[in-house]
This record gives structure tokens, sequence and C-alpha cells, in this order.
């Protein structure tokens, strides 16, 4: 996601900062800003693009002294990334300026109020509505700065790490958080603020990490006072001594990138539905399918075209477009699909799945749809990415960035995305009943706890990750809505572990792969109770008597297949359409404890690359 710096002390602000903006880097982002104070005034400059695009002209445009000063690296969400949308921003009076990390639900509510009282907007942000909130408090309370935060913050519904400063009280930054993280470097009569410690690393190892629903006044000679936002409550600050290397910091205490993602899917879930799932109205808001959703309910068929993990991700969703929508789908491989000549006309919708945004191939067959008047819905992760600019509408995963080549945040929230769209679409067409539809969205809403706690396995995973690491070939089994899963996991497996592994259907286990199965064969088998229990369970027997190892993935308190496989790996009930959300997750666990058993390079495993932009 975003990066948030800032600085207060005796050293010129603004080297730091700029370094600061570089270390976020690996966050992901489509613009840069900064706001610096001079001793007379605010100093600002920002533009869509790259720290380095900048850095060349900020030193044009701007004096760079002062020794106060903000930065901001921003990963777009409302309005497109250009350079008016770019952080930071001010304050109608131009007094204030704040840099803003997450996502303000009901700033439209907000603004429609803060226009009948005069004020005007530049930028089509949430976070020009924050700054303009806080301003409004603060003039009609007659309140200090971080009282009139406190106040605003109270009234937004949403997440934030924010960091603002007033002009005319240069001696204090005002930072809080809710849902996005924030850090306070402690320095000698100076402070650092950043999203993370890496900014700040190499002058002070203190460092307070803000909890949710608290904010600090940082003050250069009076030190940091901490509040909770929503009683006004003193917090006794934590300071933590940073025992981290710089590489370490930017993982975020994680080992590895990889590690770090997997456990980010609760919270990457739950902000991908953020704003979008209201499922105590029943209410699913997704301006790309609403303005188009005639296109979606008078389509032939929808043809999902992808590459790799975003195409597993694609086969789960056509299990959820036919199931509840009743839309016929064909899901293509890019690469096969742009080559064949295939037959598409204007009554055809295209969804086109990729995490970067950038897949050579699926742009391609992205161009070759909308060549045959097809209407083309991306789906990705990359704010201004080409794949968003190139697609008739779409919607981003808002998974935040995702480093590690071998994909898994990905997957999950592209298929959170798609489960959305299909039940919104089952909703308009009438091919879900109320109560059904009601019980997708609740148990949606659930998911995110329930991946915490398919996490939990984690210890076990390692275990069977242990006594497996030394075979040689990996066989993966699934039904129904877990076969896409089945191939998923085989495909995690190889990339990072170059152990070879296959994915089937397990009812086509006995039309060849059988053949394999012998003591030294470990089979995969997802038996949840949802969907095709009894012929799984029926398949594992088959197993069983050619004396094969058998690792089964079985809801929580299974106990037909825990008397038959060597190994069980629960994981929490939900309904049958959300269970590949669940059933991945012990299978990236275990192949990424193989890998680094075999001592693999985990987040940059060989011949591949995080996004594939050429063929």
């Amino acid at each position: 996601m975003c990066g948030i710096v800032g600085y207060i002390g005796h050293r010129e602000a603004y080297p730091i900062i700029l370094k600061g903006l570089k270390r976020l880097e690996y966050r992901g982002y489509d613009s840069a800003g900064i706001a610096l104070y001079d001793g007379t005034d605010i100093k600002l400059s920002k533009t869509k693009g790259k720290v380095a695009d900048l850095e060349e002209r900020l030193e044009k445009e701007i004096s760079t002294t002062g020794t106060l000063g903000i930065g901001h690296t921003r990963w777009a969400t409302h309005g497109v990334p250009n350079d008016v949308n770019s952080h930071p921003h001010y304050s109608n009076s131009g007094d204030l300026v704040i840099i803003h990390n997450g996502i303000i639900e009901n700033y439209e509510s907000l603004k429609k109020e803060l226009i009948k009282r005069g004020y005007t907007f530049k930028s089509d942000t949430d976070t020009e509505v924050l700054v303009n909130l806080i301003e409004d408090v603060k003039k009609k309370e007659k309140t200090k700065l971080g009282k009139a935060v406190q106040i605003a913050l109270n009234q937004v519904v949403g997440a934030y790490a924010i960091a603002v400063f007033d002009k005319n009280k240069p001696n204090e930054i005002v930072v809080a958080r809710l849902g996005s993280p924030l850090a306070i470097g402690i320095g000698e009569d100076e402070f650092f603020i950043a999203s993370d410690a890496s900014p700040f690393i190499e002058y002070t190892k203190n460092a307070i990490y803000l909890e949710d629903e608290e904010m600090a006044v940082v003050r250069r000679h009076k030190g940091i006072k901490i509040r909770k936002i929503k009683d006004d409550s003193l917090v006794a600050p934590y300071i933590q001594e940073l025992q981290l290397n710089l590489e370490q910091i930017e993982k975020g205490g994680y080992e590895h990138f990889m590690l770090k993602e997997i456990y980010e899917q609760p919270s990457a879930i739950l902000d991908t539905f953020r704003g979008r799932l209201l499922s105590n109205e029943a209410i699913i808001k997704m301006a790309g399918v609403e303005d188009n959703m005639k296109k979606f309910l008078n389509a032939n068929r929808i043809i999902i075209v992808a590459c790799g993990t975003s195409w597993h991700a694609g086969l789960v969703a056509e299990y959820i477009f036919e199931d509840l929508a009743r839309i016929p789908v064909e899901v293509e491989y890019a690469s096969e699909f742009r080559y064949r000549n295939p037959i598409i006309n204007e009554n055809d919708v295209v969804i086109a799945i990729s995490q970067s945004g950038e897949t050579a191939d699926t742009l391609a067959a992205i161009k070759l749809a909308k060549s045959k008047g097809a209407f083309v819905f991306g789906v990705c992760n990359v704010v201004g990415s080409s794949i968003a600019r190139e697609s008739d509408a779409g919607a981003y995963t808002h998974a935040g960035p995702e480093i590690g080549v071998a994909s898994t945040k990905a997957f999950t929230t592209q298929i959170t995305v798609l489960s959305l769209i299909a039940l919104r679409l089952a909703r308009a067409k009438g091919t879900i009943s109320s109560s059904d539809y009601r019980t997708h969205l609740l148990e949606l809403e659930l998911i995110p706890g329930k991946v915490k706690t398919a996490l939990e396995s984690d210890a076990y995973v390692k275990t069977v990750a242990d006594i497996y690491k030394d075979a040689k070939n990996f066989l993966y089994l699934g039904r129904g809505y877990n076969f896409p899963v089945a191939l998923e996991g085989a495909l995690k497996l190889k990339e990072i572990s170059y152990i070879h592994a296959e994915g089937y259907p397990a009812a086509e286990m006995k039309h060849g792969p059988i053949a394999l199965i012998d003591e030294n064969m470990p089979i995969v088998v997802i038996a949840t109770k949802k969907g095709h229990y009894e012929k799984v369970v029926s398949n594992i027997q088959e197993i069983k008597s050619r004396s094969g190892k058998i690792i089964g993935i079985v809801t929580v308190g299974d106990k037909q297949v825990k008397e038959l496989a060597d190994h069980v790996i629960e994981v929490p009930e939900t309904i049958e359409s959300l269970t590949p959300l669940l059933t991945t997750i012990p299978l990236q666990l275990l192949s990424y404890h193989i890998a680094l058993m075999l001592g693999k390079n985990v987040d940059q495993p060989r011949n591949l690359a995080k996004a594939v932009t050429v063929e």
C-alpha cells in the first residue's frame, strides 16, 4: 500500500524524507509527494509516477530547506493516479497539510456536508475531505490541531494512517492510525514518522508502534503524547528497541516476503471487500459492475482470460458464476486465447485477471477481445497498470503490493472480488434466493477471521513438510470448487521448491495418475465436508489400498478422512463456494516450508519474475 514518511527535528528534513520514500518503494505506489515547512510557509511538490520523478522536479519547484516535513507514496484508491490526486493535500485555508494511507468509507457524505459549508475540493480523494474536516472542526471548536484530529476521526468510518501539521504551529506533527501501520522513531530532540521503521533505522533504534485507534501529538521539544481516539484517555508510550536489519524490517519481521504475504491474507481479503460488502444491508457496491450491469446481464457468456495463479482463480470463478448467476463461463489461458482465432462477439464479456496488471499475454488477449467488440472487465491489483487502463471497466483487489514471486494473497483476493461480482449478478438476475444471498454475504464477511484460524495450522504443516521434503513427486487432488485449488497447490510447490507436482480432478485419478501411486508418492487430497465429500472419500480409499501417503485437507472435526489419511490439516467450515479461500492456506504453507527446508530462494525462485511483461 501507500508509504508515509515524516520528520521533525534539528536536521534538514528533505534528504531524510526522500531517502525514506525510496525505502518504501517496495510497498508499491503510483505517485509521490513531499511537503516541507521552510520557516515561513509550506512548500509542496507532488507528481504521478516514481520517487525518482519527484526528485527530478522537486528541487526545481520548491525550496528544500526546513526541519519539518512529510512525504508520501500513494497507492490510488479514490481518484485516478495523477498529480492532483497525489499526496500531500492542503486544507482550503492552506494552513493544514496531510498525508494518508487507507480508505475513508463515508467520505462522500462528509464531502457533501463540507460543500454545504463552503468548502471546495481540487482532487477526487477521500484524503482532501479528511484534511478539510479537520480544519472545519478546528475552526468550529476553536481548538488545537490534536483535538481537532481526534474529533474528526470519531466521525470517520474506514481505515487510516495519517500525519498532519499546521503551518501556524510548526513545532508539532499529529499522527493517528486505524488499520494501517504507523511507527514513530525517537531520536535526540528529533522524531521520525513512517509506515514502518525502514526509513529511520539508520538514525535511531528506538521506536513506538501506534496501536489501532491511537493518535499521537509529536512535539520536537516536548516529546510525544499518545491518546485513545475514542475516549481521549492517555496511553503510556511503549518504546521498542529495534533489533532487525533494514531488509528484515521491510518484511515486517517475517523471514520472507512470501510468508509475510501468506499471513497478510486476512487483512488483504478484508481490504478487498471493505466498502463493497455491506452485509447488514444485504448490499454489494461495485461501481464497475453497477455502471455496466446491462452488459453482464445480457451477455451470451463470460470469457475469463488469465495466466498462472490468476488462471486458477478464474477456474474457481467459473464454478461461482455458473452456480450462482447461471451465466455460461469459459476460462482461457491468455497465452493460448490470443493465438487460436477465438470466436468472440459484442455480446461477450471478457474478464481479464492479473495481479500486476502488466501481464503481456493477458494484455494481448484484451486487445484482441476489444477488436471483436467484446466488453472487457479487468481485475487486477496495481492501480493505473496497463490492464486497468486498457479495460472498459474493472475492479481492483486492493491486496497491497505482493513482492514474493509466488502469488498467495493475489489468489485469495481475486477470488474475493470475483465472488462479489457473481453474487451481485445473481441477485440482479434473481438466480439466488434472498436467504441464500444473505448467507453468502455473511459468510464472506467471516472469511478473514476463518483464514486467520486456518493459519494456526502452520506449525503442524511444518512437521508434515519435514516428512515429505525429499519426495520427488507430489499429486494434488480436489473436486468441484477445490479442483482449481489442487492445481494452485501443485503450482506453488513447483514454483519455489522445484519438486514436480501435478493437480488433478479427484475423479480423473483412475484415468491415468493412479499408475503413479506407491509408498513413495505423497498425495494431497482436499476433502472438505462441502461438495462431493463421499466421492472424495472413495478416492482416498483407492489411494490407501495402493500404499499412497495421504495428506488430507479437511473440515474441522472431520473423522472419516482422519481414519484413512496419514496426516490431516483442518480448516474452518464455510459454504462450498468459499472453501477455496480456506483450503489454499495450508497448501501455501506446505510449499513454503518444503522450499525453505530444501534451501531454495523462496521469494525469488529461479527463472521466474513477479510480472511476466514479455512473451
